[in-house]
């Protein structure tokens, strides 16, 4: 009798084992469903909150720039002559614009980051000479207000084509030669280069800015951070440029890495494959 028992004893046992681990599975694919369905939702409040900062900085950057050009009409004496008094306040006002306008620059970069790096690579052939003189054409507004020369070194030789996703590789130089025009002085020069080597093709920019400091070497593209050099430069920066950048080369097979020494100023070098014919 009782060893006609124990089978019957493995079998209810064994039924309900899975009959738990199938309450389980359920349980777990449940789980794994409300989880998309959250991240979706979240992906989806994300976006509207991307939408939400882009358009309302847009047209807060927009009223700033035109009191910006109403102020600068005064100080330039377009609409009759100041007073001392008048022309200090002017100044005053029109330095206090030009920081909300630097403060809505940087968030707008920062969103876009942030975006950029959510977006799948989109590779696409094209000839990196040319994103690099549009890149530069699309900054020449700001140089010039710096007065901040940017100077591109082309190659002689042939520059081959290179596989990498556009819009992102535009986001990187765009960060790089905004930095190098940002922390530049006054009256100072940009150098841009691009050249071969190996199956690779390597770009740099050169600043004679500030210099890196050590402690800030091993930091510079981690997210958020700031040299505390670059602070006293200019108060205003989301320190993500770096970050991105340093994520979009590598996204696109490439390196970055930069020298930075005294009386001589920084430079960032990047490197990205060659396009190679099949």
């Amino acid at each position: 009798s009782l060893l006609n028992c124990r089978p019957f004893k493995r079998t209810a046992s064994s039924n309900l084992a899975l009959s738990a681990k199938h309450c389980y599975n359920i349980k777990v694919t449940s789980n794994i469903k409300n989880i998309e369905i959250e991240n979706e939702k979240l992906k989806q409040l994300y976006s509207a909150k991307s939408d939400i900062v882009s358009i309302s900085s847009h047209q807060i950057r927009t009223s700033l720039s035109a009191l910006k050009w109403i102020i600068k009409m005064f100080l330039d004496g377009d609409l009759g002559k100041l007073t001392i008094e008048q022309e200090n306040l002017m100044k005053k006002a029109y330095e206090s614009n030009d920081r909300a306008l630097n403060t809505v620059s940087e968030l707008l970069i920062m969103n876009k980051s942030e975006n950029i790096l959510e977006k799948k690579y989109v590779f696409s052939k094209i000839n990196i000479l040319e994103l690099i003189e549009s890149t530069i054409f699309d900054l020449s507004g700001e140089a010039h207000n710096k007065k901040v020369e940017i100077i591109f070194l082309k190659p002689e030789i042939k520059i081959y084509e290179v596989n990498v996703d556009k819009e992102k590789m535009r986001i990187a130089l765009q960060n790089l030669l905004d930095n190098a025009i940002k922390y530049s002085n006054t009256d100072s020069k940009v150098f841009v280069t691009l050249k071969k080597t190996n199956d690779m093709l390597q770009v740099s920019v050169k600043d004679t800015g500030i210099i890196i400091s050590e402690e800030s070497k091993n930091k510079i593209f981690k997210k958020f951070y700031r040299a505390p050099e670059a602070e006293n430069k200019e108060m205003i920066g989301s320190g993500i440029g770096l970050f991105t950048t340093k994520k979009i080369i590598e996204g696109n097979g490439g390196k970055i890495w930069f020298e930075s020494l005294e009386n001589d100023g920084t430079t960032f070098f990047f490197t990205i494959p060659i396009l190679k014919n099949k």
